[in-house]
């Protein structure tokens, strides 16, 4: 017969490799799409809602909308693309320049280790172990280094063509939700869906910031429909001021 003790599951499971599970923000991608989908919505919007505001023909306004889609689609791909380009150039200039450094001059590097291991708190003694045996592997020691010295992962120091694919395909998604109803109708209908149709881009794409975030969905869901409302009512009403003549 066995024990009353025996008999019990265990208070606590056994220990158990644990891996959080973590989206992949650091290739540039999902910043880049966020913008790129927020400036396309609330660029094209605005634009479509400040031609219509000016009564021209319906033609003009469908024009206007597709010039923005497409110069905003390139122009936010392009952009990013540099960005991130110049960005990773700098990065890895500074990363060959502290790589040579743990090279040639290993003892400097390893005092500049210890007096940042002392800055957050360490032992001295201890703050010298650790340095020595961080400096005894050169990537991890480059990797210390460089997050310590400027804040830069060198796994992780983005991808330009990911960062441009998703500003350009995004920025193509948020112009296009106000410009369709142009493309199916014009006059009053079409301001109204365009109007709905922006409205709803920007809560959803609000709502969805706000939970990816870890923040309340319904906060960003309202900051984001100001943000395209204030905007979309602004070149309304100049292009209504203006007027087509």
């Amino acid at each position: 017969m066995q024990s009353h003790r025996s008999s019990q599951a265990p208070r606590y499971a056994a220990a158990v490799p644990h891996e959080e599970e973590h989206r992949d923000i650091t290739s540039g991608g999902p910043r880049a799409a966020i913008f790129g989908m927020s400036d396309g919505l609330v660029t094209n919007v605005s634009l479509i809602l400040g031609f219509a505001g000016a009564h021209p023909a319906a033609t003009v306004v469908r024009l206007a909308g597709l010039a923005g889609l497409v110069a905003g689609a390139f122009s936010m791909g392009a952009g990013e693309f540099l960005s991130m380009t110049v960005q990773r150039e700098l990065f890895e200039r500074e990363l060959d320049i502290e790589r040579r450094a743990i090279r040639d001059t290993p003892e400097g590097e390893t005092e500049e280790l210890v007096e940042i291991f002392r800055k957050k708190g360490l032992a001295p003694e201890l703050a010298r172990r650790l340095a020595i045996e961080v400096m005894s592997n050169p990537e991890l020691a480059l990797e210390t280094h460089a997050r310590e010295e400027f804040g830069v992962d060198p796994s992780a120091l983005g991808s330009p063509i990911k960062a441009s694919s998703a500003s350009f395909v995004a920025f193509v998604i948020g112009a296009f939700l106000p410009l369709l109803p142009w493309l199916i109708g014009s006059g009053g209908g079409a301001i109204t869906w365009s109007i709905v149709l922006g409205g709803a881009g920007a809560v959803t794409l609000g709502a969805v910031l706000g939970r990816l975030s870890g923040r309340s969905w319904w906060l960003g869901a309202l900051r984001s429909l100001l943000v395209a409302t204030l905007a979309a009512g602004v070149t309304f009403a100049v292009g209504r001021a203006v007027g087509a003549g």
